[in-house]
């Protein structure tokens, strides 16, 4: 589902200030259709938790980057091994190749 900018603010209760410094710092990086951000609900899940880690755990903007930086890289790899077990259940090995191993 595509938020608009406008809707985006208001759901993810940002000023327009602080949703600059966010995209500045690529906290959050939008799609961009016609210059226009496109959010998603993955965008305002992500705003969400930069919310609650800068209120309510009292992270500061360093740690938030490396935070979200960490969890970018756990999403990243969960989709690689999800390709590699996809990829090895379309092609098992033969029982020449397991008995190889």
């Amino acid at each position: 589902m595509i938020i608009s900018k406008v809707e985006f603010l208001v759901r993810s209760d940002l000023d327009q200030q602080t949703l600059d410094v966010w995209l500045a710092e690529e906290w959050l990086m939008p799609r961009l259709a016609a210059d226009e951000p496109q959010f998603s609900e993955a965008d305002l899940a992500r705003a969400q938790l930069i919310h609650e880690l800068k209120r309510d755990l009292g992270v500061n903007d360093e740690g938030v980057g490396v935070i979200l930086g960490l969890l970018d890289q756990v999403h990243g790899l969960r989709r690689a091994l999800a390709d590699v077990l996809r990829t090895s259940r379309a092609h098992p090995a033969s029982d020449d190749e397991a008995d190889r191993s």
